[in-house]
């Protein structure tokens, strides 16, 4: 299931397209983090990556779940709690 913006952007519109772009700035960074424990040449260098993807995927896990509950906002009849 795809991205379906509205005729008319609102606010909404901006807050959700922002979390994408959070989520893509995440998993670049995370991808790079990976690449640094795989290839680095220093152990400390790789330890340092280690504790920065543990960061890098509990944020990740944040916007997505941010994300998901904007989708289903975004729905038809979606219920407001």
């Amino acid at each position: 299931m795809g991205t379906v913006l509205p005729d008319r952007p609102d606010a909404e519109d901006g807050a959700f397209l922002a979390l994408h772009e959070e989520r893509e700035r995440l998993e670049r960074a995370l991808a790079l983090t990976q690449a640094r424990q795989r290839f680095s040449s220093e152990p400390g260098d790789a330890d340092s990556a280690r504790d920065e993807e543990v960061a890098l995927l509990a944020s990740l896990d944040r916007v997505m779940t941010m994300i998901r509950a904007a989708e289903y906002k975004r729905g038809p009849g979606a219920r407001r709690w």
